[in-house]
This record gives structure tokens, C-alpha cells and sequence, in this order.
């Protein structure tokens, strides 16, 4: 065969020539043309063999030369093709016989069966045909075989050597494989020559016996909130205008056409010779485009709105150029940036680019930064902008990047106050680099550095103002941390600390610096004399005085005092699984061990007896965090924080900036009282915010059930120890906080545990006797008031009018001017009106007499009978004057007086029920109305400036005050009476809109609304609140609506207890109450609320879905890494990962009181 055949004729032209010489090699008989036809002929078998899946075979080439003329080449052709005939015919019976083998063997036969045979059977039936093929030289039997019959008789065959017929082909697996069994023979067959891991792309592999069928995908189809369709339903839709031109008053037969001749003919031309073409199309023929004047004809509508945007952008770039100091037009313009890439392509250049300018987030991110970076270098002394950058930022920034420019910040601004409480809950939520030691060194450094500042330390920066109130908002939040964590002891020694060095601090230090005030003090921490809170202590100044003249004088402690009685004994019962017992002993220790430990010197202890030392707290701990506090305010409200963190009920909030920070139990939802007693219901106002030593489970009741004996013990000399530090009305507050919490363990013990009530109720008599024995408090009406319905809760009610009688008698002519007596008079009629709602004769005119006595200047005497028509026209017109009076004096003077806004909320509800009891509901609400009417514009300022926000404040608590007065008066009388819902649903609805932070009101209004079957209105209005509220109680009362709404569905569809099919539809509950839950964590306030994430992970949980309730939990962990309660939550819902779970614990150096080291070793016990 030649090298070239294409050359092949070229070396018999040109044979004797010596002018070709260099192709005298063609001439070799090794390049003949003759053997061509011969090798394409065994090319194209081997290509088929292939392609039939035969093993290829090495073999020699067989050259031969050519001598054959044309003619021989024209035969060989025509063999060549009808052999290609052949051979396709024979593909075609092969893939017919291969096909209905295996779907035999696919249907029924065994797959192994059908790879082994295969080969076999298809050469055998090749052979077949060839032989049919062939003249006929045997018996008519073999020719009926060898025509494609399947069997033939042994009678027909004359000899047996004529039925078998050669296999031509022979099969390499007899040779390649030791064995003839299917089962040693492989499935697959290699295709190609080249040997193993020479060339890999020529080393192919077709496995026999699998389907090759395709399989198709199936395509799903796109729900509404998957990603794709939330992305459709966001786009905007073309608006729908009305046509400009006015209607006709004639009717129109039919829609008019505009006439041909309107439109302009085409001129004849030599392209267009006819006049048929159109303006594009003669100059689509001329090669041109169109003319660039002639745009596309946009949308009208939209072409307004881009206009509209347009202009607002060029108004916003030419007031920041012409007033760039201008902080607020800066923040303006950047908030203004979401309105612009929602806008239907405003800068978009191409028709496909305006989807990407809407749906991408780092482009508006980027957009925003930019402009801030420009408002930065106008304004580099603007705090407010710096923080709006790394608030941007801190979607896309690193957590060590954004840290260091935290610290660039502070180092700029350390008397920032704001700066301060926002790194700090930076650093609070950083899972990554959290742990408690190290946050809690840091608020001491925040506090200390502001110490520094308010003294005059720092030269450089000068004092803002309210730096003292927000130094006491960063010390509270700091203890709030501290008790979340577990470490209850740094939380009280804290506050013993503040106390001695706030009341008790000595003359002689207090011009001194802060900080040498503190160094004064350690002293006094080290010499392990009693602090605040511990029997015999006296305070830091009189311990001073007391180390100048030679020290204390020991005195012998008492031998009665019995010692408190330890339970050995954790574990109750060990058969429970371990994570229930670690759990419970858990929270058993930490209800007892709230309190520091310290070393009895009496006893002979020192600190090696202690057998937690995390019990100690040492003055490294918390001198730090110590700070000066020279209000009046101040001083009373750090009283009352420390009282409310010992679980006394004072009625003190923390500040706005670590409220939800601290919000972490459900006692937000609990409404039993209020719903039993709307009008007198016993409000401890916890505010979902849990008190030192609780631990207990999402959706356990909160009631006041007090603490250990020692803990009561330590309570009683904290009140001992305050009380003469104060007098008036601070005083009378703390004596009413003490009795407010015995009563509230009485409450306790009326629902729980009545064992305890008789012993329970002798102590809370006992006390209020004690504290109205006082010179200063006989006259007090809180007290009184608290005393008497204590008497009425414990069933004593003539005892109880009695001491109402009493008090009232003592008051003298007041003329409706004194709040304490009218609240002490409006608590005696409400309680009258609850004894008997069904009977209101007898007990109406009891508390028509108490009220028409309070309008008289005669001494009060007791209820004599019914009381006359003339008396009740009297008071009526007493209470009119006063009413006009007052609200005359809150608006017109400015600022109002306090006494008038003093007794304007509680003569506003005396009123309010002398209407209701004496004319009916309607007259009450018309009193409200007329109220509500003139103190809302007074509330809420149109153009409020710095001097208004007092005024506002208190005018806004006398109105929250009487509406929550109207609230509770409609829901008493639509319990007794039928009355319709809907008056005392709008008046909600206007009341939440001003105070969305009442949870009062939130949980009437959810109460009421889900007496309703339909919720639409309920959801189109918590929708609008909660995208106006900065507050977060509209989140966290929306998604109660909705989980209230779930358990009535799912009661419905479970009779007894059992699984049913669903009669009612869900209506996609489940998702609602997700979205909404995601929607609150989004916010900054919700995703740093321990109380929103343990809700969202018992909801998860209760769906049964493990997996995803572990994503919650460990996104959970991401924001609120300090929250101990989120840990034990973990556990209950996770049992099996209760030792990677205290592992984390360990890690973030949270407080962990029992290791599982000591478990194992008391359930070896």
C-alpha cells in the first residue's frame, strides 16, 4: 500500500523521467495501489466489529500486490458494496434480536443469564444467514434451517454433521477467563486497541446488559415562595391609567379604527418601485438601521415614575452640594437609595440590565456606601454616619475587619456613650470570638473609660450630655448579661458593691477621682465584713469610722439561729434518662446558689471550704464595672433594678437600649389574671424579663413563689438596710414593692399550693400591720389600699371594708385633688362591682356610694343603703367641674402643673365608672372619647421640639393610664352583658398605635381578635404596626395570634387526642408563623433577643423537625451566644447532644454548675 495514495499515479506517469526524481519512491512495491481496497475493506470490518461490540484481534497485514486493471477495481467496488449492504442488514437483525432479549430477560430472566449469552447469540444468528446465504448442498431440512427456520425434526436430517455449522468467530472469553461460568465473565467490553494507561482519552469502556435508556428529569414546578417566584411576584406591574380623553355620551356602535389615509404613503423609489414597502424595510434594503430620533414608545406610566425619580435625584445631589454639614439630608439620601433600585430600570442601559439593578443586593450596598463615604468626608466628626457605615458594612465586611474599625471609632470618640452600647453589643453577638471573661472585661473597660471622661480625666474629649444616665444603662445591661450567663453571683455582688459605694461611700473620698474612690474601696470588699443583703451590715462608712477608732467589736453570734437545712439529696430519681437529671439538678442549683459565697468566720471557714469556687466573687470581678451616680433619680432607680432582679415585683424597666436584650421568658403572654379580674387584676410586671436563680422552661406560668429561706432572709435585710435611706414618696414606693411582693406569693399560693396559704397570708398581714405602724405611713393610701385587698383576696371581705372604711374616713374633704385616695376609692368600688357581676343590685350601690362620697366635703361614712337620686346629680356635676378644671390646667399652661396631671388619670377613671354604674356603658365611653379627643394632639406634637418631650411623656402616660381604665371597663361589661366587640376593638387599635410597647393592651387586643374567625383585619393591622413600631412587641405578639390560631386548628383536626384527617385547612399557618418569625430576627432588636429565638426553636420543635430545629438552634447561637436558657433548651430538645452542647458551654465560659464528670459520680451513689 503507498504512503500517499493520492500520489499513487503520479510514480506510473512518470517512470523513466529523471526530472521527478524525488518521487522515484513511490515507485517502491510496498506502496502499491493495489492493496488499498483490501485494507479499507478490513478497516471498515474492523470498524463494525467494533461497533458491534466484538473483541478486536491483532492480526498481520496481508500486502499483496496489485496488478489489477480497472475492471478489477469496478468489481472489487461493487462487492464492497453490497458486503456494506450486508453487513447493515445483518445490524439491523442483531439490534432487533438484542432489543427482545432483553426485555425478556428485563421482565423475567435473570440479567447475569442474558450478558453471557449475548455474544454468543447474535454471532450464531450471523452465521445462520451467512449459510442461507450460500447455494443449497444438503437435504431439504438444513435448507429449511439455513433459510432462517428455527428447529427442524431429527427425522428430516440424513446426517448429523450436516445440521452443525461452523463458528467462524471465535469467542476470546473461552481463553481470556479460566471459566465458562456466566458468573467469572465480565460485564463490560473494551473498545479500542490501545493498551492500559498509555493514552486515557482512547480508553473506553461500554458496560453490556444496562439500560441505555435515557432518563429524563423530571421538572418540577415552582411553588409561590420559592426563590424564582418571590422574584416574579416582586416585580412591578404596569399600572393602569385611564385613557385622557373624556367619554362620549353617546353610546359607540363599534371601537373606531384609525383610516389609511391617516397614514402617509411610501414613495415609489427605484428600491421600491411598487410602493409596497415600509420605511424599515427600504432601509433594511439600503443596508441602513434605524434613525436614532426615532426611540422605542415607552410606557407612559412608566416614563412618569422614572421622571418623578429623576428629579428627586437631582434634588437630593443639589442639596447635599449646596448643604453638605447636613447629617440628616446624608442619612435621607442613603435611605432614599432603596426607592431608586426599586424603581423600573432608572439607570439601566439595556433592557436586560433592569432586572439586575433590582435584584441585586451588593449593588445597592455598594451604591449606599459610596454616598456615605461622601457624607464621611463632608462631615469627619459625624458619629452618626461612621456607625451607618459599619452597620452597612457588617453585611459584607469580616468579623476581625469590622471589629478593628470598631476600635478605630472608640479610640476616636470614648466619650460617645451611644458608640459604646452599640460595640458592645457588637462584641456580645459574635459567636466566634465570644466568651464571657472576655465581654465582661469590656464593659469594665466601657465603664471605666466613661469614669475617666465624666471625672476629667481625658482632657481631649469633653462630657456630652446624659453620659450619667447612659453609664447606668450600660451597668444594667452588663448585669443582665452576667445573670444570663449564669454567673448570678457577679450580678448581686455588683449590685451590694454599687449600693455600699453609691449610699454608704465616706466623706472623706467622695472628691476624690473615681478611680481612687475605687481603690479606697477594695479594702473594705477584702475584709469580709457583711455586705449589703447579709445580716449585721452596716456599709462601708461606718466600717471606715470604725477602722480609725481600732476596728469592729466582735459580737458572739446567736446559738438558737437554726442552720439552714441542706438537701443532700439532688437526684430524686436515677431511673430517669441523664439529661432530665442534669437538668433538673441544673436549675435546683441554680435557684438555691444565687448568692455569693463567702466564708462564715464563726464557723472557722476559709475559702478552701468552698466547693465551688466559681461561688466567690473577688474584687478583680467587679471593680471595674464600679461607677459614680449623683442623681436623686438615679439612686432610687438603682434600688429598684436591684430589687427587681431579686424578683420583687417594683416596677422597674430597663432602659430601651438592652430591654429585649434582656427579655429572655414568656411571662408576656400570661394573662389568666387579667382575663379571671379585668378590672382589679394583679400585675407584677415582669415584662418577659426573668429574675436571678429562674431557669425554668419556655411556657412554665411565672409566678412570685419567692426563693429559699435564705434568699427571703436576704430580701428582708436588703429592705431593712434601703429604707432609711429614703423618704416621701420614694419611701412609700419601696414599702408598697415590699408588700406587693408578699401579696403576689399569696396569689401564688391561692393557685398553686393552698397548704401554704394560711401560713403565707398570717406573714403578709404581719408585714402590712408593720409598715402602717409607722409615723410616716398612717397616712399612707398605697399602703392601706395594698392592705385591704390583701384582706379581700384571702376572702375576708367585711375584714377588708372594714379597712377601706377606715382609710377613707381619714381622708377628710380632699375635692377630688388627692390621686391616692381617688385610686384608693376606684380600687373599693371595682372590687364591689366584681363580688357579684351577675347580681348588680346590692353590690352597684356600694360602689355608687363610695364614688358619690368622694365628691363630698363631709366626712366618709360606711355604706347605709341606697343612695339618692339628688347625691348622684351632685357628684355627677362635681366630677364635670373637676374634670373641666384639670384638663383646662394640662393644656393650657405650659409646662402643665404636676398636681393637675397627677389626679387627671385617676379622676378621669373615678368618672369614667360613676358613668357606668349610674347611666350605662355609652355615657363611660363618651368620657373617654371627649379625653382622648384633648390629650392627643397634646401627646403627639405636630412639630415636637427638645422642650416638649417631658410634657409628651407625662400627658402620655395619663392617656395610656385611661385607656387602659376604658379597656378593662369594656371587657368586665361585655362579660356580664352582651355588648358588641367592635367599639372596644377600634378603641385597641387607635391605643396601639400610640403605645405598640403596652403588652397590656397587646394581649386584650389578641385576646378579643381571636374570638373571630376570620383574620384578615387582625393581620392587615399587625402588618401595619409592625412595619411602622420600632418596638418589638407587635413581632412578638402577631406571631402569639398566630400560634393560638394553629392550636385551635390542630385541636379541631385531633378529636381525642388522635391523628384525623383535616376538615378544616390549615391555610398555610405553619409557614405564616415562619415568615414571621424570620421577619423579626432580620431587625437588630430581634435578633439579639434570647426570649424571639426560644420561641422560634419550641415552634420548629413542635413541627417534628429535628434537622432544621438544630439550624435554629445553632443560628441561634450565632447572635445570642451568652443566653444559658438557649443551651438547656437545647438539651430538652436534643438529648443526644447533650455533651457537645455543654462542651460549647465550657468554651464560652458560661456557667456550668454541674459538670458531667460530678453527675457520673452522684448517680454512682
Amino acid at each position: 500500500m503507498a504512503l500517499f495514495p493520492a500520489f499513487a499515479d503520479v510514480s506510473e506517469a512518470s517512470g523513466g523521467g529523471a526530472s521527478r526524481k524525488e518521487l522515484d519512491w513511490l515507485s517502491n512495491p510496498s506502496f502499491c495501489v493495489g492493496n488499498l481496497t483490501s485494507l479499507s475493506q478490513r478497516t471498515e470490518e474492523v470498524t463494525a466489529l467494533a461497533a458491534e461490540g466484538s473483541p478486536l484481534t491483532r492480526s498481520p497485514l496481508r500486502s499483496a500486490l496489485s496488478g489489477e486493471s480497472d475492471t478489477g477495481r469496478a468489481a472489487a467496488r461493487l462487492s464492497r458494496n453490497k458486503k456494506r449492504e450486508k453487513r447493515k442488514k445483518r445490524k439491523h437483525q442483531h439490534r432487533k434480536k438484542t432489543k427482545r432479549t432483553h426485555e425478556q430477560s428485563s421482565s423475567g430472566g435473570s440479567e447475569s443469564d442474558t450478558d453471557s449469552g449475548k455474544d454468543r447469540s447474535s454471532r450464531s444468528i450471523k452465521d445462520r444467514q451467512k449459510e442461507s446465504e450460500k447455494p443449497s448442498q444438503g437435504s431439504d431440512a438444513v435448507g429449511a434451517a439455513a433459510a432462517g427456520h428455527r428447529s427442524i425434526w431429527l427425522e428430516d436430517i440424513q446426517t448429523l454433521a450436516e445440521v452443525f455449522m461452523t463458528d467462524r468467530k471465535p469467542d476470546p472469553a473461552n481463553w481470556e477467563y479460566k471459566s465458562l461460568y456466566r458468573g467469572d465473565i465480565a460485564r463490560y467490553k473494551r473498545k479500542g486497541d490501545s493498551c492500559l494507561g498509555i493514552n486515557p482519552k482512547k480508553q473506553c469502556i461500554s458496560w453490556e446488559g444496562t439500560s441505555a435508556v435515557k432518563k429524563h428529569a423530571h421538572k418540577h414546578l415552582e411553588r409561590y415562595f420559592t426563590k424564582k417566584s418571590v422574584g416574579l411576584m416582586r416585580t412591578e406591574g404596569i399600572a393602569v391609567c385611564a385613557n385622557t380623553e373624556p367619554p362620549s355620551s353617546e353610546p359607540v356602535p363599534f371601537i373606531p379604527v384609525k383610516d389609511s389615509a391617516d397614514v402617509a404613503a411610501p414613495v415609489a423609489t427605484w428600491l421600491n418601485p411598487l410602493g409596497i414597502y415600509d420605511q424599515s424595510t427600504t432601509q433594511w434594503l439600503q443596508g441602513q438601521g434605524p434613525l436614532e430620533q426615532e426611540p422605542k414608545q415607552p410606557d407612559s406610566q412608566r416614563d412618569r415614575e422614572s421622571a418623578v425619580l429623576k428629579a428627586r435625584v437631582e434634588e437630593f445631589n443639589r442639596k447635599v452640594r449646596e448643604n453638605p454639614r447636613d447629617t440628616q439630608l446624608w442619612m435621607a439620601f442613603v435611605a432614599f437609595q432603596d426607592e431608586v433600585m426599586r424603581s423600573p430600570g432608572l439607570y439601566a442601559l439595556e433592557d436586560g440590565e433592569q432586572e439586575k439593578h433590582r435584584k441585586s443586593l451588593k449593588l445597592l450596598l455598594e451604591k449606599k456606601l459610596a454616598v456615605l463615604e461622601r457624607a464621611i468626608e463632608s462631615n469627619p466628626s459625624s458619629v452618626d454616619l461612621k456607625l451607618a457605615k459599619l452597620q452597612l458594612c457588617a453585611e459584607f465586611w469580616e468579623p476581625s475587619a469590622l471589629a478593628k474599625e470598631w476600635q478605630k471609632l472608640l479610640f476616636l470618640h470614648p466619650n460617645n456613650t451611644d458608640l459604646w452600647q452599640r460595640y458592645l453589643s457588637f462584641c456580645q453577638s459574635q459567636f466566634g470570638t465570644f466568651s464571657v471573661s472576655k465581654l465582661h472585661s469590656l464593659y469594665g473597660k466601657c465603664l471605666s473609660t466613661l469614669s475617666a471622661v465624666k471625672d476629667g480625666s481625658i482632657l481631649s474629649h469633653p462630657v456630652l450630655p446624659g453620659t450619667e444616665e447612659a453609664m447606668f444603662a450600660l451597668f444594667l445591661q452588663q448585669c443582665h448579661f452576667l445573670r444570663q450567663a449564669g454567673h448570678s453571683e457577679k450580678v448581686v455582688s455588683l449590685f451590694q458593691a454599687m449600693v455600699d459605694f453609691t449610699f454608704f461611700k465616706p466623706d472623706s473620698v467622695k472628691e476624690l477621682p473615681t478611680k481612687v474612690q475605687v481603690e479606697f474601696f477594695e479594702p473594705f470588699w477584702d475584709s469580709g465584713e457583711p455586705r449589703v443583703g447579709e445580716k449585721g451590715a452596716r456599709g462601708w462608712r461606718a466600717w471606715m469610722h470604725q477602722q480609725e477608732r481600732g476596728g469592729w467589736v466582735l459580737v458572739n453570734p446567736d446559738e438558737d439561729e437554726e442552720e439552714p437545712e441542706e438537701d443532700d439529696q439532688e437526684i430524686k430519681d436515677k431511673t430517669l434518662p441523664r439529661w432530665q437529671i442534669w437538668l433538673a439538678v441544673e436549675r435546683s442549683r441554680d435557684q438555691r446558689h444565687w448568692r455569693p459565697w463567702r466564708p462564715d468566720k464563726t464557723k472557722k471557714q476559709t475559702e478552701e471550704d468552698c466547693e465551688d469556687p466559681e461561688r466567690q466573687v473577688l474584687f478583680d470581678d467587679i471593680g471595674q464595672s464600679l461607677i459614680r451616680l449623683s442623681s436623686p433619680d438615679l439612686h432610687f432607680q438603682l434600688i429598684e433594678a436591684f430589687l427587681q432582679f431579686l424578683g420583687v415585683p417594683s416596677g422597674f424597666l430597663p432602659p430601651a437600649s438592652c430591654l429585649y436584650l434582656a427579655m429572655d421568658e414568656s411571662s408576656v403572654f400570661d394573662s389568666e389574671l387579667y382575663d379571671e379580674k379585668p378590672l382589679t387584676y394583679f400585675n407584677p410586671s415582669f415584662s418577659g424579663i426573668s429574675c436571678v436563680g429562674y431557669m425554668e422552661q419556655l411556657g412554665c406560668p411565672r409566678w412570685t413563689k419567692g426563693h429559699s429561706r435564705e434568699g427571703e432572709d436576704f430580701i428582708r435585710n436588703v429592705f431593712h438596710l434601703v429604707l432609711p435611706l429614703f423618704s416621701g414618696k420614694q419611701k412609700s414606693q419601696l414599702c408598697l414593692s415590699w408588700l406587693r411582693y408578699e401579696v403576689a406569693k399569696v396569689i401564688w399560693c391561692l393557685h398553686t399550693k393552698k397548704k401554704r396559704l394560711k401560713s403565707q397570708g398570717k406573714n403578709c398581714k404581719k408585714l402590712a400591720k408593720n409598715l402602717l405602724k409607722e409615723p410616716e405611713n398612717r397616712n399612707n393610701f398605697c399602703l392601706w389600699k395594698q392592705y385591704a385587698h390583701l384582706e379581700w383576696l384571702l376572702g375576708n371581705i367585711e375584714d377588708a371594708r372594714k379597712v377601706f372604711d377606715t382609710a377613707l374616713s381619714m381622708a377628710g374633704s380632699s375635692e377630688l385633688k388627692d390621686r391616692e385616695l381617688c385610686e384608693l376609692s376606684l380600687l373599693y368600688a371595682e372590687l364591689e362591682m366584681e363580688l357579684s357581676p351577675d347580681s348588680p343590685g346590692v353590690a352597684t350601690g356600694r360602689a355608687v356610694h363610695v364614688l358619690t362620697r368622694l365628691t363630698e366635703s363631709s366626712p366618709y361614712g360606711p355604706y347605709a343603703g341606697q343612695v339618692m337620686a339628688t347625691q348622684v346629680l351632685k357628684a355627677r356635676k362635681a366630677y364635670e367641674r373637676a374634670l373641666q378644671d384639670c384638663l383646662g390646667q394640662t393644656c393650657a399652661s405650659d409646662p402643665a402643673p404636676a398636681e393637675s396631671l397627677d389626679c387627671l388619670g385617676s379622676l378621669v377613671k373615678c368618672f369614667m365608672l360613676f358613668q357606668y354604674l349610674t347611666v350605662g356603658i355609652d355615657a363611660a365611653v363618651q368620657i373617654y372619647g371627649q379625653v382622648f379627643a384633648k390629650l392627643k394632639g397634646s401627646v403627639l406634637p405636630e412639630v415636637p421640639g427638645p422642650e416638649d418631650s417631658a410634657r409628651s411623656q407625662s400627658l402620655s402616660s395619663v392617656l395610656e393610664a385611661v385607656t387602659l381604665m376604658h379597656t378593662s371597663l369594656l371587657r368586665f361589661h361585655m362579660n356580664s352583658s352582651v355588648y358588641p366587640l367592635a367599639p372596644l376593638r377600634e378603641t385597641l387599635s387607635e391605643a396601639l398605635k400610640l403605645y405598640p410597647g403596652n403588652q397590656v393592651l397587646w394581649r386584650a387586643y389578641i385576646q378579643i381578635q381571636n374570638k373571630s374567625h376570620s383574620a384578615n383585619k387582625t393581620r392587615r393591622f399587625l402588618d401595619v404596626v409592625t412595619r411602622s413600631a420600632r418596638h418589638l412587641e407587635p413581632w412578638l405578639f402577631a406571631i402569639e395570634a398566630e400560634k393560638t390560631r394553629k392550636r385551635l386548628v390542630d385541636s379541631v383536626q385531633r378529636v381525642g387526642g388522635r391523628e384525623v384527617h383535616a376538615t378544616i385547612p390549615e391555610t398555610g399557618l405553619t409557614h405564616r408563623i415562619r415568615n414571621l418569625f424570620e421577619n423579626a430576627i432580620r431587625s437588630d432588636k430581634g435578633s439579639q433577643c434570647p426570649l424571639l429565638w426560644r420561641m422560634y426553636l419550641k415552634f420548629l420543635v413542635s413541627l417534628g423537625n429535628k434537622e432544621r430545629s438544630k439550624g435554629v438552634f445553632y443560628k441561634a447561637l450565632q447572635s445570642c451566644p451568652w443566653a444559658k436558657v438557649l443551651y438547656m433548651d437545647a438539651m430538652e430538645y436534643f438529648p443526644d447532644e447533650l455533651q457537645e452542647i455543654l462542651d460549647v458551654m465550657t468554651e464560652k465560659e458560661l456557667r456550668v454548675r454541674l459538670p458531667l464528670e460530678e453527675l457520673e459520680l452522684l448517680l454512682e451513689d
